[in-house]
């Protein structure tokens, strides 16, 4: 017999915290719907639904109107933020999924959820039930009790606390869980705006409690206190009396506990995937309900037919018996369709010769893996026209193989033909791999698609899904692990990867003729044509290429900073008094803030330990000694657990070199991302990014050449601004950052102390992603009086500065979105959001997207002059790096001082500014010599 194990949840708390979990990188659907809250709600119900099984189970929600509280008190919660319009757009939806997975919603008029869910809970004990409140709201402590339990989801993760009797007297240092009530009346609750007892915190509140049981119990033997606090108590009785009222969630709202309508029932499948289908959550429904699937109609081209005269009497595939993978696959499309499995080498030859004398084909390589460096060939797709594909398996010899691609060199390698892909730069260097070059224009339906909507997916299902309508087929699913490219490829029948290689042709055809006219009527073609398209075939011949990277300095430097980790665990030892395990976060935390005592109002997290990240404890820096040896400490080992341990890692065994992927779709600004390694993350100052960079060499017999934009977004701001001042100090050639020193503190320039100059550049960078008043204060650690000084100084400097920043909003709020100098569209669907945290957040971006994007537009422009010029003037120079605004080359000794004055000459031209664009440029043996 099953338990008997009621889940009450808390729609509100979970539906902000699904929301706000993904607020810097939003889910938008093709109809530019943000489905953010609905996505995270469904896989928080899941998790549940999946990990606990719970036999019975319900959903409470806030009632539409006041409650009880705002009755009494009409600052109840006044101070929130407006609902964010996403969340009022989510929650009738979210109530549909809910009633489609048949789960009663709880809403009583005038009672807030907590209320109803409290109720029930206690109801629920008294029938014999183990009663979980999922909640991250820490005023359900108070219902706890032998058989009800909190469920908190773990701040930032998909797991959960199960909270008990012992770990809420153990969080907030209480004896009985019902004293929360009394914990909150005295030290008030900002979030709902229960006012507490002025000056009296959780610390001290925690202590009252232990001592007097109870607040009326404390306010009975006030004579027990002494001064301030005596005092603050007398004077804010009543007060502190209301906060309990409004603290104590009521056990008593008119609900009956009806046992049966909780219990779990099957799922509305077929409501549930119509809702799911029109919210776009494809993998999301084949996930939770399983895919649906269509007969295809599969033929051979046999060794006496002839492409040029295909019939209907050509044979076709056996198809294995039912219960096989092809079952499963059955029914799946929704268009007719026609796919070839081209398994003769004259039906090769006639294929190659057709797509030989095409003007356009699409094509896919299907692999053994993901990285394109270190995978083998399974077999070729083409298309030439919608609803038909064909299929070219290749031999697993790589003799071969290699024999088998030779036969559509001249197709693959014809100039006058458009190659049309999805990731075309995954399958361009496959083929690299085996001999060819594909030439000729392309389209990448894949960057295609980032240009039109740069903060949705865009893998080949969704994109099919949403603009075809069309369900692909999931192999994945059933030859293995996620992601395309598997080694079991090679175990499974060539129909099904007829059926899976052809339709990936077949939809990458389709998708192009769908986005093709989208991007023209959005005025983006340009900028996909002339810099995004050219930019693949170059981030595919750095990728080719790779960079060597010294092994023994990397084991040199493993060892050197491992022997710094030991030094600092030991002064951090005496500085704490005591050993401990300064990876512990939770233990770093007691010492920090119970030991040492740094910080009085040390914050916690939801789980109920001290707050330690990076950011927290570098505003406590100056507090003691141990605080910047324990982030030097965490510097140290992240950074050798993720570059100079794992580099070696990395090393092609067939290259001998490192080949990272660049990203071009990945950065909502237009910036390039890489992986495999990150390079973006390595720091450029310390001494640890320092020993990274000392360990990327060039070639035997070639210098690493280094070149990087000098202060380019702040030369962009000057010239989308127009502010004589910024643009006068460009061109005269002054530092920008003592130039804009002596402006605000209107001093000459070489009257700018080092410390001036430091707070102007902090300045100067920071008004780019929009810093506050506060914001500037905590990364200078001054005061906000000075920051504030420092930034209305800085806009009486630059005023055109200002004026560019609130055009840019006012643009955002127009259009919904803002442009780079080439056209790039950064979409800000929050801009005239009424919640000001979720609006703030979208004008920044409108500040910053313009300034950002432009700079990786300029050097992506740069990337491709410069790697035609090295082609055009055939130099053995090779391109290997990009980082931020940094470009590195592998470089001949004897080609150094062309390559030198290319590059200048290209980066410098490659867009014309109110103001001069500057590459600085450096050579070495090592990255960090040349930078």
């Amino acid at each position: 017999m099953q338990e008997k194990k009621l889940f009450l949840l808390d729609a509100y708390a979970l539906i902000y915290r699904s929301y706000y979990a993904f607020i810097k990188n939003p889910r938008i659907n093709s109809k530019g719907i943000n489905t953010s809250a609905i996505f995270g709600f469904i896989n928080t119900l899941e998790d549940v639904l999946k990990k606990e099984n719970p036999s019975h189970i319900a959903v409470g929600f806030d009632p539409q109107g006041p409650t009880f509280r705002h009755e009494a008190y009409v600052q109840y919660k006044a101070q929130r933020e407006e609902t964010p319009e996403v969340i009022r757009y989510s929650v009738p939806i979210i109530k549909d999924i809910i009633k489609a997975y048949r789960i009663p919603i709880l809403e009583v008029s005038g009672f807030e959820a907590d209320d109803v869910i409290g109720t029930l809970a206690k109801l629920a004990e008294k029938e014999g039930y183990d009663t979980y409140m999922m909640t991250p709201d820490k005023d359900y402590g108070q219902l706890v009790s032998e058989h009800i339990f909190m469920y908190k989801p773990r701040f930032g993760g998909g797991d959960f606390d199960i909270l008990g009797v012992p770990e809420v007297k153990a969080r907030y240092a209480i004896q009985e869980p019902e004293q929360v009530i009394d914990l909150l009346g005295l030290m008030g609750d900002s979030s709902d705006n229960i006012p507490g007892c002025p000056g009296v915190g959780e610390k001290t509140a925690a202590k009252l409690i232990s001592e007097f049981g109870n607040i009326e119990n404390l306010l009975a033997n006030t004579d027990k206190l002494k001064g301030a606090l005596k005092e603050k108590i007398e004077n804010n009785a009543e007060q502190i009396r209301f906060s309990k009222f409004l603290a104590t969630i009521k056990t008593d709202v008119p609900v009956i506990f009806d046992e049966k309508s909780l219990q779990r029932d099957p799922v509305d499948k077929e409501q549930l995937r119509k809702i799911f289908e029109e919210l776009e959550f494809r993998a999301l429904s084949d996930r939770i309900l399983g895919g649906n699937v269509p007969e295809k109609k599969l033929t051979t081209v046999a060794q006496q037919g002839s492409l040029f005269d295909m019939s209907p009497s050509v044979s076709s595939v056996p198809v294995p018996e039912t219960g096989s993978i092809s079952d499963m696959i059955a029914d799946i499309h929704t268009t007719p369709h026609a796919y070839h499995l081209v398994d003769s080498e004259e039906a090769m030859w006639d294929l190659a010769a057709l797509l030989g004398c095409s003007p356009a084909f699409a094509f896919d390589t299907e692999t053994t893996g993901v990285d394109p460096m270190n995978v083998d060939l399974v077999g070729i797709s083409f298309a030439l026209k919608e609803g038909e594909a064909y299929y070219v398996p290749v031999p697993e010899s790589r003799s071969e193989a290699e024999r088998v691609v030779s036969i559509f060199r001249s197709a693959l390698e014809n100039s006058s033909s458009l190659k049309i892909g999805q990731n075309i730069k995954y399958d361009y260097i496959v083929l690299r791999n085996y001999g060819i070059t594909v030439k000729g224009n392309f389209f990448d339906t894949m960057v295609a698609h980032y240009l039109l909507q740069p903060e949705q997916r865009h893998n080949m299902d969704y994109l099919a899904d949403v603009l075809l309508h069309y369900k692909t087929v999931d192999i994945e699913s059933l030859i293995g692990p996620k992601g395309k490219k598997q080694q079991c490829m090679r175990n499974v029948p060539i129909t099904q990867i007829c059926e899976y290689a052809a339709e990936d042709a077949d939809v990458t055809l389709k998708l192009k003729n769908v986005l093709e006219p989208m991007l023209k009527k959005e005025g983006l073609d340009k900028l996909f044509y002339e810099i995004e398209m050219p930019l693949v075939r170059v981030l595919a011949e750095m990728e080719i290429t790779g960079v060597n990277v010294d092994k023994v300095a990397l084991q040199s430097s493993s060892v050197v900073l491992s022997g710094q980790i030991e030094k600092l665990e030991k002064e951090i030892y005496e500085l704490a008094g005591m050993e401990f395990n300064v990876s512990s976060a939770r233990q770093v935390g007691e010492v920090l803030f119970e030991r040492l005592k740094i910080d009085e109002k040390a914050k916690k997290t939801k789980t109920g330990q001290y707050s330690t990240t990076e950011d927290i404890l570098e505003k406590l820096r100056s507090k003691h000694p141990i605080v910047g040896k324990i982030l030097e400490l965490r510097s140290i080992r992240k950074l050798l657990s993720t570059y100079i341990n794992a580099l070696p890692e990395l090393i092609n065994p067939r290259t001998g070199k490192i080949h990272t992927s660049f990203n071009q779709t990945i950065t909502a600004t237009g910036r390039l991302s890489s992986s495999n390694p990150n390079l973006q993350n390595i720091p450029i100052r310390d001494e640890v990014g320092k020993e990274i960079r000392r360990a990327f060499v060039p070639d035997e017999g070639s210098l690493f050449f280094s070149a990087d934009y000098s202060q380019i977004e702040l030369r962009i701001m000057a010239d989308l601004s127009g502010d004589e001042h910024m643009i006068e100090a460009f061109t005269s050639g002054a530092d920008i950052h003592a130039a804009t020193a002596a402006k605000i503190y209107k001093l000459p320039i070489d009257e700018v102390s080092k410390d001036m100059r430091r707070k102007a550049k902090t300045a100067n960078f920071g008004i780019i992603y929009g810093i506050s008043v506060f914001g500037l204060a905590e990364r200078l650690n001054i005061p906000r009086s000075e920051s504030k000084q420092l930034i209305e100084g800085y806009f009486e400097s630059y005023p055109h500065v200002k004026e560019y920043m609130e055009k840019s909003i006012e643009i955002a709020r127009k259009n919904g979105y803002v442009e780079t100098i080439c056209g790039r569209k950064r979409m800000l669907p929050d801009i005239n959001s009424h919640n000001s945290v979720v609006r703030g957040y979208a004008e920044r971006n409108a500040i910053n997207a313009p300034i950002q994007g432009s700079a990786a537009d300029i050097i992506k422009i740069a990337m491709i002059r410069i790697f035609n010029r090295f082609e055009k003037e055939n130099l053995k120079t090779k391109m290997i790096l990009q980082v931020h605004d940094e470009l590195n080359f592998n470089v001949p000794e004897n080609e150094l001082e062309r390559v030198r004055n290319i590059v200048r000459e290209e980066m410098e031209n490659a867009w014309t500014l109110k103001v001069p664009l500057i590459a600085d440029s450096g050579v070495g043996n090592n990255w960090l010599e040349a930078h």
